[in-house]
């Protein structure tokens, strides 16, 4: 699905330069922290600052990241920010042959396994985080009988509540309740299989 303020990657190149695990990991800390640097990326992912300068250009000649005004008096400093909300990529778009469903397959197995990995990471540290946090996560699993369409509704309204949720949290944050406030993942898989 589409929201309003995402970057479709319908093109192979782009989604070449997105499906790289350092340039996926970068883009998502952007996306966690609105804007930084290479030298406070490099942090966060364990590498050299000039290492994520480079996979940063690849990101940002795609249209995926855009450089952002400076938020210190460094003028050496070049700072970041993603260059929409988020990115979708639709199966549709990659169905032509098969080295762009390949290549699709491989995007959207990478995405899977870095969630799982921050997933795996929570529940390594989920005591530090308190009862009050572990009492409100959450890991679920249904079973539906769905026909696609009904599918495809169910997941627009599972994807509207989320945004009704982000959106009052962002404002709530905006308005200076900030106290208990925390990055929370909602990962959602919607998909067929037999037994």
């Amino acid at each position: 699905m589409t929201h309003k303020g995402d970057r479709r990657v319908a093109d192979m190149g782009t989604l070449k330069a997105i499906a790289h695990p350092l340039r996926m990991q970068l883009y998502r800390a952007l996306h966690v922290a609105g804007a930084a640097t290479a030298s406070q990326l490099g942090e966060q992912v364990d590498e050299a600052p000039s290492l994520v300068s480079y996979h940063l250009r690849k990101l940002a000649e795609h249209g995926l990241i855009e450089e952002a005004e400076p938020r210190s008096g460094d003028g050496r400093e070049r700072w970041w920010q993603p260059a929409s909300e988020g990115l979708s990529v639709h199966d549709e778009d990659f169905r032509s042959a098969p080295e762009t469903s390949a290549a699709h397959t491989a995007f959207a197995r990478l995405l899977v396994d870095q969630r799982a990995d921050l997933y795996r990471r929570y529940l390594d540290e989920r005591q530090a985080w308190g009862a009050e946090w572990t009492g409100a996560s959450s890991d679920s699993e249904s079973t539906l009988r769905l026909t696609p369409d009904e599918l495809a509704e169910l997941n627009e309204e599972l994807l509207t509540v989320i945004r009704k949720h982000d959106e009052k949290g962002r404002a709530r944050e905006a308005a200076g309740g900030t106290e208990g406030r925390e990055n929370v993942a909602v990962h959602l898989y919607g998909f067929p299989f037999r037994v």
